[in-house]
């Protein structure tokens, strides 16, 4: 029988099971992310009830968000200068209203997240293998030795099981068993630990930090943010000192930065991302309202850097710099207010744990935005639109039209 025949009950089952499975795609396959994200649509599509997904869509204070910052690059591909192409790698943005449609169900949300922190997981096993050698041969994995990644690069890596590593901490909190709750304890750990003594992605120790800063702060208060405060010197210091990759890592990070000159071509990572920054600054000022259109970046940084002897990049690594090129101050907005109303919309959600995700969200992606263009990457941009849709379909009905007009 072909998907277009079946009956609508059967295709929002299959729905529901796609988005579930990406939760445990994300972390680990492409291939599988894009079989599952065609199933999800073509479900989505085949539900006729359009009044109900638009009304839903409209009136959910986060997706109206993702749309109108979707509607700005649709905006800016209209350009002479623009480029659909690029408008493809923020299709993310438009799946947000597709996964709230299948995760309406709570055991649906639970079973999603249970099966992501299994991948992440598995993440970290991997990683622990190529730590201790034992996948010399694993040549279709990214990690090495020196860098033990899991299923993706560093940076990818540091920021999924960063994020793991917080809601592993999440369950604890909500666990009364004292059995689960010392595994989901120790699950967190074991994660945090990968990320901060074993992985290259500095983003990924920021992320480690400011998530577990903001929980001890929200649950505990004042003491919990001392005692936070107090273990995240201990843990960073210990890191120092006792890991030669977070020890490099942060050594050339002070020390690119501190030698790093606006008027020499920059050539390590650090300085490399400096060079971009103060390039894209001087694109920006050339058109600061509206952007160059959407796609435009490699054509206008090369310009910005011709004749310099300066490496013409196509992504300056920060998606605030990259999305204001493109779209001007008014996507920059944009942005700035999807994220805004998550963080408003967080206390509009039924339980603590989530409320603390939702926010964890947030302050991951502000964080990651800042050094990197997570929106047009695959992954973090599918993670990004598949907890979005998971997290803050829970916002009672009755309290949208509220936080829409807020």
């Amino acid at each position: 029988m072909l998907m277009s025949e079946l009956p609508p009950t059967a295709a929002a089952t299959v729905g529901r099971n796609s988005a579930i499975m990406l939760g445990a795609s994300i972390p680990i396959s492409v291939a599988l992310d894009n079989v599952l994200i065609a199933m999800i649509a073509l479900c989505w599509l085949l539900d006729r009830d359009w009044r109900t997904k638009i009304q839903s869509a409209r009136d959910n204070p986060v997706a109206a968000a993702a749309l109108l910052l979707f509607g700005a690059l649709c905006i800016g591909a209209l350009y002479p200068t623009g480029n659909s192409a690029t408008l493809l790698k923020y299709i993310d943005l438009l799946l947000i209203p597709a996964f709230m449609h299948f995760f309406r169900d709570e055991q649906t949300r639970r079973r999603a997240l249970i099966l992501f922190c299994c991948a992440a997981c598995a993440s970290v096993v991997v990683s622990y293998m190529a730590h201790w050698n034992l996948l010399a041969n694993g040549r279709w994995l990214p990690g090495t030795l020196e860098n033990p990644s899991g299923f993706k690069n560093s940076i990818t890596h540091n920021l999924i099981v960063a994020l793991a590593s917080y809601l592993f901490a999440l369950f604890a909190l909500k666990e009364k068993r004292t059995g689960r709750r010392v595994l989901y304890i120790a699950l967190s750990l074991l994660a945090a630990h990968n990320v901060i003594f074993m992985v290259y992605g500095r983003t990924g120790y920021l992320v480690v930090a400011v998530l577990f800063t903001y929980l001890a702060l929200a649950h505990f208060g004042r003491r919990g943010f001392i005692y936070i405060s107090l273990i995240m010197v201990a843990t960073f210091t210990t890191a120092y000192w006792t890991s030669n990759t977070f020890h490099h890592r942060i050594d050339s990070a002070l020390n690119e930065t501190s030698t790093w000159s606006s008027n020499a071509a920059a050539s390590t990572s650090v300085s490399l991302r400096l060079e971009w920054y103060a390039h894209t600054i001087n694109v920006i000022r050339e058109n600061p309202l509206a952007g160059t259109g959407t796609g435009s970046f490699p054509a206008a940084y090369a310009k910005e850097v011709e004749g310099r002897g300066m490496m013409a990049t196509v992504n300056p690594h920060n998606e605030y710099l990259l999305l204001t090129v493109q779209t001007g101050v008014i996507g920059l907005a944009c942005l700035l207010f999807l994220f805004f109303r998550q963080w408003r919309s967080a206390v509009l959600l039924e339980t603590p744990q989530d409320r603390h995700l939702a926010r964890g969200l947030v302050l991951t992606f502000v964080i990651g935005c800042l050094f990197n263009s997570l929106l047009i990457d695959h992954t973090e941009g599918l993670l990004f639109a598949w907890l979005s849709g998971l997290v803050f379909v829970t916002i009672p009905t009755d309290k949208r039209s509220a936080a829409v007009t807020t």
